[in-house]
């Protein structure tokens, strides 16, 4: 339906029912019912976008989610969009899968809804100054930092974890229980994300215990998809290399892990002890519950915000927050007191 329809159905000209759906107030009574009439039956959404075309400002944060699946960022959003509203801006969202460029995306909104700035919820770790230089707002790095690419830190802001020092503490925990036959399951060891750098904590781990890495023990999946994990876990299995504990990148991952682990056969934690890092909702309610090292969650959407908002207000400048994690003990690494 269109304005042209509504105004034929309510009986009055197409101007009439454009100052109507604008709150224009020169219009009487009487036609402002009969088009109000209209749009209530047929259940009228106006079109926005011819009409934001003509703004000259906007109040828009832009936010590109890359990774539609994982439910790790499910309780970021929440807290960025309450906070966005809280500053009294507009939040306008695009999910992206993990092939996509987000920094072409990001670009082609802040064109088309006239963003002041934009939040890259996860991201590549390896920007260069040439790609980010089609983005003309603040923008902030959430859950991530540019650690593989040639951007000044001056130049950007993030808000994240520390992904190295937090694989590290994971492993030490499982060395801490007596392990020493220690597999990791991982996206890939050196795909410049996230499971580059948890890698990278393993590995220190290890080498502070006096242990070689084996590659045998390393189960990459090429992806953070919880059924990529239970399938790669499985397969895996078959081979029959010796482990007792398993360090899992992601909560997700270590969610289809486990249950590749007991379908064949092994228990948790009597025979493999699990750890993880990230504390989504479902892995505090997975059987067993999951041992993970926690991510502050609402604090890191809260802070991404107040950083971006800054910047577009021109009260503060480019800032890296490091926020800490937290273990919740759960079910799945025997505790000292067992």
């Amino acid at each position: 339906m269109t304005i042209k329809d509504i105004a034929k159905l309510a009986g009055v000209s197409v101007s009439t029912v454009s100052r109507v759906l604008n709150n224009h107030p020169d219009v009487s009574e009487t036609a402002k019912e009969k088009v109000q009439a209209v749009v209530a039956e047929y259940n009228y959404i106006p079109n926005t976008s011819a009409r934001d075309l003509g703004k000259t400002t906007s109040d828009n944060i832009g936010v590109v989610v890359r990774g539609i699946s994982n439910p790790f960022y499910t309780a970021i959003l929440y807290a960025i969009g309450r906070e966005i509203e809280k500053a009294g801006y507009t939040m306008v969202m695009q999910q992206i899968d993990e092939s996509e460029d987000e920094i072409r995306v990001a670009a082609l909104m802040e064109r088309e809804k006239r963003l002041l700035g934009v939040i890259l919820l996860g991201g590549n770790f390896g920007y260069t100054k040439e790609q980010i230089s089609c983005i003309t707002v603040p923008f902030v790095c959430c859950t991530f930092k540019n650690q593989y690419g040639d951007i000044s830190e001056a130049d950007y802001s993030s808000v994240c974890i520390d992904d190295e020092q937090t694989a590290y503490e994971a492993v030490k925990h499982l060395f801490k229980q007596g392990k020493s036959r220690i597999a990791v399951l991982l996206s890939a060891e050196e795909d410049g994300t996230v499971s580059q750098l948890r890698f990278d904590g393993y590995k220190r781990a290890l080498a502070d215990a006096k242990q070689e890495l084996d590659n045998n023990l390393i189960i990459p999946i090429h992806s953070f998809n919880i059924a990529d994990a239970y399938n790669n876990m499985r397969e895996w299995l078959k081979k029959g290399y010796k482990f007792d504990a398993l360090f899992a990148i992601s909560d997700n991952i270590a969610l289809g892990a486990m249950k590749a682990l007991r379908d064949a056969g092994k228990k948790v934690p009597e025979d493999v002890a699990l750890i993880a890092i990230d504390g989504i909702e479902a892995s505090e309610y997975s059987n067993p519950v999951l041992t993970t090292l926690c991510q502050p969650t609402t604090e890191i959407g809260n802070e991404t915000v107040n950083l971006l908002v800054d910047l577009i207000d021109n009260k503060g400048k480019n800032k890296h927050l490091t926020m800490p994690t937290y273990l919740r003990e759960g079910e799945t690494l025997r505790t000292f007191n067992n």
